[in-house]
């Protein structure tokens, strides 16, 4: 099903606008985020199918990053812009990027399904190219790409589709290099076609054995045509989760805003 879905949106996809509304505290255990306004919007995928998308943009913008999700890409986007999971680094720092002038472009997975061992296919590369091609319609300023954990397969596979005027850069944080439940990596997703410029952000302190820090330089040296593989390490987080868990330093926990930093100096010296 995920396939089929994923293989019609590389035929074409029409953006449609299905709710735009204020943002409110959330309750139940809902995460609602603190941005100021918000919209959720699907993307309709020809021949049935769809993917919900989280849209968040500050007063002025200085240009916007595609979020992508690790583990199964799953954020539960509800119509009024709540999400019913929302303790993943990309999700959970949004109102941090707006407050550093970045719109945010946060993808749910494709009509719920798991998205693992779909992100390093051609058919999520003609996604990710959607979502950016959506991107620069909705704001101003450069678009760049964000992956973390798992998201960072799809990142990866979008930028080696898509060209550097299509897009500023590419963020792989925590990326996945060795092999998992999802049975890809980034290293499955065509490092050596892409050609714009790549920050890897790599926790010394996390012990995700499906991505350890240690292997940020093999990343680097497989963007062999990439304007720029740079390598930032960062070192420290809490652990309430398993090791691979949002709440690990796998997943920045606790140390988001230095993370975060970093990541927007990067994004602004390259837009």
């Amino acid at each position: 099903m995920v396939r089929n879905a994923l293989k019609s949106c590389a035929l074409g996809a029409v953006l449609v606008l299905l709710a735009l509304q204020v943002a409110h505290a959330g309750e139940g255990g809902k995460d609602s985020g603190d941005a100021a306004s918000k919209a959720v919007r699907d993307l309709k995928l020809q021949g049935g199918g769809s993917q919900r998308v989280l849209y968040a943009r500050p007063a002025s913008v200085r240009g916007t990053v595609v979020m992508l999700p690790g583990g199964r890409g799953d954020v539960g986007i509800e119509e009024d812009g709540d999400l019913q999971h929302g303790k993943n680094f990309v999700v959970r720092t949004r109102k941090m990027w707006l407050d550093h002038g970045y719109a945010v472009v946060i993808p749910d997975a494709i009509d719920g399904a798991n998205m693992r061992g779909q992100r390093s296919s051609p058919e999520y590369a003609e996604v990710v190219a959607e979502l950016v091609r959506f991107a620069q319609h909705e704001a101003p300023g450069r678009v760049f790409l964000l992956g973390t954990s798992q998201g960072s397969i799809a990142a990866m596979n979008g930028a080696a589709h898509l060209s550097t005027k299509d897009i500023a850069g590419v963020v792989l944080t925590e990326s996945v290099t060795r092999s998992s439940k999802s049975k890809e990596t980034v290293f499955d997703a065509s490092p050596g076609n892409v050609r714009a410029p790549v920050l890897i952000v790599a926790n010394r302190a996390s012990h995700c054995r499906v991505a350890p820090a240690d292997d940020a330089p093999r990343i680097a040296d497989a963007l062999k045509n990439a304007a720029e593989a740079k390598v930032v390490y960062v070192e420290g987080g809490e652990t309430r989760s398993q090791d691979c868990g949002s709440q690990s330093p796998h997943g920045y926990w606790g140390i988001e805003a230095d993370v975060v930093g970093k990541i927007t100096a990067w994004l602004d010296a390259h837009g």
